[in-house]
């Protein structure tokens, strides 16, 4: 097998605001790996959360020497890989997975025994800003997506200020994340407030590391709360337990679609519910997470169409449901 990548910069519809900071462009790399008349594609959305730059992961790239030439040996291929970059790490398993489907002759999907028709819908993530601009993208993106994500922080005011706004504006279901911004005192005060306008769940309402603040939150929060900083593999699931209702699974975090596949086995053995969510990622990484999606009791993946220079065309979405290729791998193909 041959390995190639190649560094690519994503440019972002508008300007993304979250609790964490603002961005206009990201940063990933997209992976080749080549068997023949057959190649798998990879995508690398490095995690500013693990400190991972695209930088790093053209390093990681450069340093794997990938063991024999069957793209069979899954397991013992991934388990080669060195320690370093998650991100890099999925780009590969993702590429891998690729190219095994291909070489079967079936989508994705079919490796796990998945009915494409469990796929759940994606809600659609709006970014802080101004209410009356919240409110007309709000507006906008319910005619095509039934569920809006929408991210808050510590301001308060202006928070219940945006939910209230879009729930208004719109007739769609909402869900808000806020990124690690809120103190328990916050969370217990807006969490309430919050169910009143409609919101189905929060997540993230606290730092990533406070878990005693999650625990006595959840008891008192009259909506369901979902971890998101704090699950990377499968291995973090357990302590959480106690903590929240569920989990966002990502795939770029957990290091590959094999090791997501573990953590929503484990997410589920333990009773949580899960979502499949993304970074910003073009269709080759959305895609590839997608194939999962069956799995999911939500899908948070809607990174490809938060940027304007997608290079591939993949998943497809019909009001909001996800609705999976049937092309053999991950069914993506260039953009015209």
């Amino acid at each position: 097998m041959d390995l190639s990548y190649e560094p690519i910069t994503l440019r972002l519809e508008t300007p993304f605001r979250i609790a964490h900071g603002v961005s206009e462009t990201r940063h990933n790399v997209l992976v080749r790996l080549t068997d023949g008349p057959w190649t798998g594609l990879g995508e690398a959305a490095p995690v500013r959360q693990h400190h991972e730059t695209q930088a790093d992961v053209q390093a990681y790239l450069a340093g794997v020497s990938l063991p024999g030439d069957d793209p069979f040996q899954l397991e013992t291929v991934l388990a080669s890989l060195p320690a370093g970059s998650r991100a890099a790490r999925a780009a590969l398993d993702i590429a891998l997975h690729d190219l095994v489907a291909q070489r079967l002759g079936v989508p994705l999907y079919r490796l796990w025994g998945l009915d494409p028709a469990c796929a759940p819908c994606t809600s659609f993530t709006l970014g802080i800003g101004p209410v009356d601009e919240v409110r007309q993208r709000a507006a906008e993106a319910a005619e095509q997506f039934p569920i809006l994500k929408l991210k808050l922080d510590a301001d308060e005011d202006h928070s219940l200020a945006l939910v209230r706004a879009v729930a208004r504006a719109t007739s769609a279901r909402l869900l808000v994340d806020a990124n690690c911004a809120w103190t328990v005192d916050q969370a217990l005060r807006l969490i309430p407030r919050l169910a009143d306008l409609g919101v189905e769940f929060v997540e993230q309402p606290l730092a990533e590391d406070d878990l005693d603040g999650l625990r006595r939150l959840r008891p008192a929060s009259p909506l369901p709360i979902f971890a998101d900083e704090p699950v990377r593999a499968a291995a973090d699931i357990p302590r959480l337990a106690d903590c929240v209702d569920g989990v966002s699974i990502k795939v770029m975090k957990a290091g590959g679609l094999r090791e997501a596949l573990r953590a929503i086995a484990v997410a589920r053995a333990h009773g949580l519910q899960v979502m499949v969510s993304c970074m910003v990622e073009t269709s080759v990484g959305i895609t590839a997470a997608a194939h999962l999606s069956p799995l999911a009791d939500w899908a948070d993946l809607d990174g490809h169409l938060l940027i304007s220079n997608d290079p591939y065309t993949g998943v497809g979405v019909d009001r909001g449901r996800l609705v999976l290729p049937q092309d053999p791998g991950l069914g993506v193909e260039p953009r015209p």
